[in-house]
């Protein structure tokens, strides 16, 4: 059994609930960078850090209100979730709003790895030749 919801097909299987975002609804780049982000920080993917480690492994500097940006759509469309840390006094008692991949995000980033290794697979290895 299956349902349309907002975008996104749920399968039904006995116990088991799947997601899968429906055509069209592939990830961006970014998209992608800051998911892979998440996955790389675990339990320390906060907004600022998410800036941080991109840069860091990319060399690209990002701006924070484009991350937070990101992270609110992805968060609206299923892909991660987010919770409050405690208040610190580094903070002025602020707290952290820290991020992790939902299921649905998990399946998001398997595809779009398996779409770019077919794609990857299917060029003539002369192409890069001289490179």
């Amino acid at each position: 059994m299956f349902c349309i919801n907002n975008k996104m097909i749920i399968y039904t299987f006995k116990d088991k609930i799947e997601f899968h975002r429906m055509k069209g609804e592939n990830l961006g780049e970014f998209e992608e960078v800051v998911l892979l982000t998440i996955a790389a920080l675990l339990d320390d993917a906060y907004s600022v850090a998410v800036c941080d480690h991109i840069e860091k492994m990319t060399g690209r500097k990002v701006k924070l209100g484009v991350v937070h940006a990101v992270l609110n759509r992805m968060e609206k469309k299923g892909y991660i979730l987010s919770e409050l840390g405690n208040p610190t006094k580094e903070r002025g008692g602020k707290r952290k709003r820290y991020f992790t991949i939902s299921h649905a995000g998990k399946i998001a980033l398997m595809k779009s790895k398996d779409q770019r290794d077919k794609l990857w697979d299917v060029i003539p290895k002369t192409i890069f030749q001289g490179i």
